[in-house]
């Protein structure tokens, strides 16, 4: 598709919709609301790291009811299986087979709540799902249908009777998002408020599935002038060379950060990426794929490690004209 035909105003218009549909109820936190609906426009999925009570469970649920769609809720517990999440196979007398009783992740919008309170055989029962949207069950493939994202909010790892999600679960998110806490203007507002559960929130959809399927479909043809990927290549180089992080960025991390750009460009009503959309998003995109090489065993402490030595990688390499 040319460039030129893509409706790029429209597709902002309609995303900023979602995005003042979503300030109404998590007040202050601009960007962690336009990193979300990057992932969701990039056909991607997100994991929204904090402290409790920092409203992430609330973010998710406000996105899930701003797209007129399906939206399913799993809270992860020590002992949840992964039967679950995806669904089990029950023997019906009437039909004397066996049918397929689908779980909660057959739907639009699934909020992972506390993902890693669960063991990584849970945990790992939704990678097949978030990397190929589709489930395998008693031999069978079953698709999981669009547009498909997973919101996972998790506690840090230091807290009591957490698992740390694998390298290789957290490569499928395609950002990792913080929350932080509100400034004294936006709690008070929030005082003012009162407290309401995230369940009890009225809020209406602006955007429905469909819609937003057709947007999605648009990203991949957002134009990446060549001065741009060279850019983020030089990015992605200077993580591989690094002494502070155990390994560099890898290829899908290159491909995720390109695609989260083009998503951000169409979000901002453009058919075409700037090297300020790369540079923005370096953080939620490659944070949580890299590790450092000698680990404090302090998982906040290793984050902002990780996201200071990346801040200078952006500041040292330069961007194009």
């Amino acid at each position: 598709m040319e460039t030129d035909t893509i409706p790029a105003p429209r597709i902002r218009d309609a995303m900023e919709g979602m995005k003042a549909n979503i300030a109404r109820v998590i007040k202050g936190k601009n960007a962690a609301i336009e990193n979300v609906l990057v992932c969701l426009l990039a056909s991607g999925h997100a994991l929204i790291e904090d402290l409790p009570g920092l409203g992430k469970t609330t973010l998710a649920y406000c996105l899930a009811r701003s797209l007129d769609s399906g939206f399913s809720r799993i809270q992860f517990t020590s002992d949840l299986l992964p039967s679950d999440v995806i669904g089990v196979s029950i023997y019906d007398d009437r039909e004397r087979g066996f049918t397929f009783k689908h779980g909660p992740v057959f739907s639009n919008i699934v909020l992972a709540d506390e993902i890693n309170r669960a063991t990584p055989k849970t945990q790992s029962a939704l990678l097949e799902a978030m990397d190929r949207g589709k489930v395998s069950q008693d031999g069978k493939t079953l698709p999981i249908g669009r547009p498909f994202m997973v919101v996972a909010t998790q506690n840090p790892v230091d807290y009591e009777s957490t698992f740390p999600l694998p390298e290789s679960q957290m490569d499928r998110f395609l950002m990792r998002l913080h929350m932080g806490y509100p400034d004294f203007k936006d709690e008070m507002e929030i005082l003012r408020g009162g407290f309401l559960r995230y369940d009890e929130i009225d809020i209406e959809p602006v955007v429905t599935g469909g819609e937003l399927t057709d947007f999605q479909d648009l990203v991949p043809a957002v134009f990446v002038e060549d001065s741009v990927l060279e850019y983020l290549l030089r990015i992605i180089g200077a993580t591989r060379t690094e002494a502070e992080f155990r390994a560099g960025a890898s290829a899908r991390a290159s491909l995720a950060l390109r695609t989260a750009a083009q998503a951000l460009a169409l979000l901002r009503g453009r058919s075409f990426v700037i090297p300020e959309d790369v540079a923005q998003l370096v953080l939620p995109v490659l944070a949580h794929r890299l590790v450092l090489r000698r680990a404090s065993g302090d998982a906040i402490e290793e984050r902002h490690a990780v996201e200071g030595i990346l801040g200078q990688i952006v500041e040292r390499v330069p961007q194009p004209v």
